[in-house]
C-alpha cells in the first residue's frame, strides 16, 4: 500500500530524457547553439572566386567575341580614357583633403572668419579653395564648423564652394577642356555665386530648429596617422566607386545610346541643361573627376556642361544622404532642392555671359 511500484522507473526516466537536451545557460536558461564553423565560413569567399574564374574561363569565347565588337571597343576606349585622366586628380585630391581634415584643426577656420555673419558667408565661400578635396570631405568639415560655433550660413557656403573651386578641381577642369579655358573661370564664378547666395538665403530665411547639431566625426579622437589613413581609405573607396560608375555612364552615352537621341536632346537648350543637371544628380561623380566626364559629352553645349559641373559638387544622391545624416532630414529636404534650382539658374546665366 506504500509507494507506487512504477515510480522508480518514472524517476529514473526523467534524467535520461533531460540528458538528451542541449545544456542550458545559467543566466537565461536558453539552449546553447553550436558555434558556426569558422573553417566553413573561410571557404566561402575562395570557393566563390574559384567558381567565378571557372565561369569566365568556360565563357571566354563569347566574352572575347563581345569585347571584340566595335560598340564594345568604343565603350572600352571612352571608359579607360576617362579613368586614366581622372584617377591622378582623384588620388591627389583625396590625399590633400585627408591631410587638411586631420592635421588642420577646425578651430582655424572659426578664427579666420569675420564675426559679422553677412561678411562671413563670402569669406567662407572663398575659403573653400583651401580644402582640395571632394564633397565627401566638405560635409564633415562643415559639420565640424557648425559644432564649434561657426554661423551655419558660413559653414553651408563653405560646404558648397569647397568641392567646386579648389585648385585640384580647377586644374582638372583646365586639363579636361584645353581648348576652352573659359570653362575654368565660368565654373569658379558660378559655383562661388551659388555658395554665397545660398549662405545669405539661409542667413535670411533659415530656421535653427531645422538644423540639428552634427555628430562628432568618426575619426576625431584617433591618432593622426590612423585618422589620416582611415580618411584616405574611405574617400578612395567611396569616390573611386562613383568615378567608375560615372565613367561607365559616359562610355554608355557615347557608344551605345543612338547619336540621334543625344543630338535631339542637345539641340534643345532647355532639355540639354535639365538633362545634364539630372545626370549630375544621379551619377554622383566626385568633383575631381567630373570634368572629364563632362568633356566627353561633346554633343552638348558648353553651357549645359557647365550646369553639369556646377550642380554635381553641390547636390547629388550621395551628398543628399550625407547632408541628411549630418544636419538632419528636415534640413536636407529644404536645402537640396533650393540648391539644385539656384545652381541651374546661375550656371545658365553664367554660361550665357561667359561661354
Amino acid at each position: 500500500m506504500g509507494t507506487h511500484p512504477r515510480s522508480p522507473e518514472v524517476t529514473h526516466a526523467r534524467p535520461t530524457s533531460n540528458s538528451s537536451r542541449p545544456p542550458r545557460t545559467r543566466d537565461t536558461g536558453e539552449e546553447q547553439r553550436p558555434a558556426p564553423d569558422p573553417e566553413a565560413r573561410r571557404l566561402n569567399s575562395p570557393l566563390t572566386l574559384t567558381l567565378l574564374m571557372l565561369l569566365v574561363v568556360l565563357c571566354q569565347g563569347p566574352i572575347r567575341g563581345a569585347l571584340g565588337a566595335p560598340v564594345m571597343q568604343s565603350w572600352m576606349t571612352v571608359f579607360v580614357a576617362v579613368l586614366v585622366q581622372a584617377l591622378p586628380f582623384l588620388v591627389l585630391g583625396v590625399l590633400l583633403s585627408a591631410a587638411i581634415a586631420v592635421f588642420v584643426p577646425p578651430s582655424f577656420f572659426a578664427r579666420a572668419l569675420p564675426k559679422n555673419p553677412t561678411l562671413a558667408v563670402p569669406v567662407a565661400g572663398v575659403a573653400g579653395v583651401v580644402l582640395p578635396g571632394c564633397e565627401c570631405a566638405s560635409v564633415p568639415v562643415a559639420g565640424a564648423l557648425v559644432r564649434r560655433g561657426v554661423t551655419p550660413a558660413a559653414a553651408l557656403a563653405f560646404l558648397l564652394s569647397a568641392p567646386a573651386i579648389n585648385p585640384i578641381v580647377l586644374t582638372a577642369t583646365a586639363v579636361a577642356f584645353p581648348r576652352n579655358p573659359e570653362m575654368v573661370v565660368a565654373r569658379l564664378v558660378a559655383s562661388l555665386l551659388v555658395a554665397c547666395v545660398m549662405g545669405w538665403l539661409w542667413l535670411r530665411l533659415g530656421r535653427t530648429d531645422l538644423l540639428k547639431t552634427p555628430a562628432r566625426h568618426a575619426y576625431e579622437g584617433q591618432g593622426k596617422g590612423a585618422a589620416f589613413w582611415g580618411s584616405v581609405r574611405h574617400d578612395v573607396m567611396h569616390a573611386g566607386g562613383f568615378l567608375v560608375v560615372g565613367a561607365m555612364a559616359a562610355a554608355t552615352l557615347k557608344a551605345v545610346v543612338p547619336q540621334t537621341w543625344l543630338r535631339t536632346a542637345a539641340e534643345n537648350p532647355v532639355i540639354a541643361v535639365l538633362a545634364l543637371a539630372a545626370l549630375a544628380v544621379v551619377l554622383s561623380i566626385c568633383s575631381e573627376a567630373d570634368a572629364f566626364v563632362a568633356a566627353s559629352l561633346t554633343q552638348f553645349s558648353l553651357t549645359a556642361r557647365l550646369t553639369f559641373l556646377v550642380v554635381g559638387p553641390m547636390i547629388d544622391l550621395k551628398l543628399f544622404a550625407m547632408q541628411t545624416g549630418t544636419f538632419g532630414r528636415a534640413f536636407a529636404l529644404r536645402f537640396a532642392p533650393a540648391t539644385l534650382a539656384l545652381a541651374i539658374v546661375v550656371s545658365v546665366l553664367t554660361g550665357l555671359v561667359m561661354l
